[in-house]
C-alpha cells in the first residue's frame, strides 16, 4: 500500500498513484443512533441517581420534620399547658419574732387571799347582834393573813411583748391564677401557629401522593404511614 497519492514519472511528470488508498470518510448520518443510545442510557442513569437522592433527601426531611414537630416545637408547646396547668406545691417554715403591743381590757369577778395580815384604819362597821347594835361607828379593822375577799376586776393591762412563731405552712399555688398565667399563655400562642403549620404538612411519601387525609382510591395503592 502507497501512501503517496502522487508519484513522479522519469520524465519529472507527477501523476495520480493508482494504488493509493483513501481514507475512509466518517459518515455522520451514520453515528446519530449511537449517539442517541449513548445519550438516552446516560439520562436514565442521571433520573435514576437523582431519584434516588431526591428518595434519600426525602426522608431525610421526613425525619428532621418529625424531630422538629414532635420533639422540639410539639415538646414546646405542650411543656407550657403543662406549665400553666400545674400548681407550686411546697411546705414553708415560719420562725419568727410577732411584736404584740395593745390593752387588754379585763372585767371579771374574782377572789383574792391576803398573804399578809392587813390593816384598814378608818373603817365604818354596822354590828347587829342579839343586844347590840352599831350602825355606822368608825373603828380600825385587822385581816388576818388567809383572808378571802370577793372582788370585781375592771382595768386595762398594757401588753408590750414579742411572740416567738414557729410553724409550718403548707402552700398550694395554681399557676394560672397568678402573673405567670398571661407569659405562659403567650408562649403558647407564639409557638401554635408553627405547630399547627407543621402539622398541616405531609410525613411520608404516601402523603405527598395522596394528600392529607389520603384520597380513598390511593390508599389501597400506596401504603401509608401511620405513625
Amino acid at each position: 500500500m502507497n501512501s503517496n497519492k502522487y508519484i513522479i514519472t522519469p520524465l519529472g511528470r507527477k501523476i495520480p498513484n493508482p494504488n493509493f488508498e483513501k481514507k475512509p470518510v466518517i459518515q455522520i448520518h451514520k453515528l446519530w443512533p449511537a449517539f442517541w443510545t449513548i445519550t438516552g442510557v446516560f439520562s436514565l442513569l442521571m433520573n435514576a441517581i437523582l431519584i434516588a437522592m431526591l428518595l434519600s433527601l426525602g426522608n431525610q426531611l421526613f425525619a428532621l420534620k418529625s424531630l422538629v414537630e414532635d420533639q422540639l416545637i410539639g415538646g414546646l408547646y405542650e411543656n407550657f399547658i403543662l406549665m400553666d396547668e400545674s400548681n407550686i406545691q411546697t411546705t414553708i417554715p415560719v420562725s419568727a419574732q410577732v411584736p404584740a403591743k395593745f390593752n387588754l381590757p379585763l372585767d371579771a369577778e374574782t377572789v383574792v387571799v391576803l398573804r399578809e395580815d392587813t390593816y384598814i384604819p378608818g373603817a365604818t362597821v354596822t354590828l347587829n347582834t342579839g343586844g347590840l347594835n352599831i350602825t355606822n361607828a368608825p373603828t380600825n379593822i385587822l385581816l388576818p393573813a388567809g383572808t378571802k375577799l370577793p372582788i370585781q376586776l375592771s382595768l386595762e393591762v398594757p401588753v408590750d411583748q414579742k411572740i416567738p412563731v414557729d410553724l409550718n405552712v403548707n402552700v398550694d399555688i395554681p399557676l394560672d391564677q397568678t402573673d405567670l398565667h398571661i407569659p405562659f399563655t403567650g408562649l403558647q400562642n407564639v409557638v401554635s401557629p408553627y405547630y399547627d403549620l407543621l402539622g398541616q404538612t405531609p410525613d411520608s411519601w404516601g402523603e405527598i401522593l395522596c394528600g392529607i387525609p389520603p384520597a380513598r382510591w390511593c390508599e389501597g395503592l400506596i401504603p401509608q404511614d401511620n405513625n
